[in-house]
């Protein structure tokens, strides 16, 4: 579907010499698949979530968020890349027009769940970025994962590329004010607020670590105590097998 798209930036492209309408029609599908892409995604971390649930008694995900680029600012990105304006070159070069965004309670719980993610049979992993093991100049931290997943529609099978991006609480709290100053600034941040975001970046990572310890020492403080909330109690069990009789009825 090698479709050009008018980027009037460029003006290589005649808009008169183009049906708008089947480029119109044919937009809408492209986006539909990134659009698709995020529920089946969303889906399959909802899923794992409610089972490790079940299976552990502990949820290691805080939030799902979810994210699909307009297609103004695809285009925009495709300009500044000097790209062909086709709906091909789009496709393989735009990795992160959909875009999941996973908070987590701890670090550990990050690569916890980009393994349940990568394990996924119908999920193929394209490419892994540790920005937690290195964190990026300006301090910034998270794990990303470039992945692909097939979308079924009416006529085809679309394998879609989706940005999975899992942090802490205190990583998203700190990219977010990041984002907002960046912008605010234009994009020309001051090297003293600079300073100032990577020393906050410094002070959110050894907050993580420091509760990431305290909650090893409460789960080892329950294992020495003989807590296992895993068992029923018998009260517990007759309750249970009432109710069940009551549903069976």
């Amino acid at each position: 579907m090698d479709i050009l798209i008018p980027l009037q930036s460029k003006g290589a492209v005649n808009v008169n010499e183009i049906n708008l309408k089947e480029l119109r029609t044919n937009l809408n599908r492209f986006m539909l698949s990134y659009k698709f892409a995020l529920e089946e995604v969303r889906t399959k971390i909802n899923i794992l979530r409610e089972e490790f649930q079940v299976i552990h008694e502990y949820n290691p995900i805080e939030h799902i968020s979810t994210r699909l680029k307009s297609p103004e600012s695809i285009l925009k990105k495709m300009s500044k890349k000097d790209m062909k304006p086709s709906f091909d070159q789009m496709k393989e070069q735009i990795r992160d027009i959909a875009g999941v965004r996973i908070t987590c309670s701890f670090i550990e719980d990050i690569y916890k769940v980009s393994d349940l993610i990568q394990s996924q049979h119908d999920i193929t992993v394209v490419e892994v970025k540790d920005y937690i093991k290195t964190p990026k100049p300006n301090g910034y931290q998270s794990l990303h994962l470039i992945v692909q997943i097939p979308i079924f529609l009416t006529d085809r099978v679309e394998v879609v590329y989706v940005e999975i991006q899992i942090r802490t609480i205190a990583m998203d709290f700190w990219a977010s004010l990041e984002h907002k100053i960046y912008y605010k600034y234009n994009k020309q941040i001051p090297s003293h607020i600079q300073d100032g975001l990577k020393e906050a970046a410094t002070q959110a990572a050894l907050l993580d670590r420091k509760m990431e310890q305290l909650n090893h020492e409460i789960n080892i403080l329950k294992k020495e105590d003989g807590e296992d909330s895993s068992l029923m109690t018998p009260n517990e069990v007759h309750q249970f097998l009432v109710q069940l009789s009551k549903e069976e009825d």
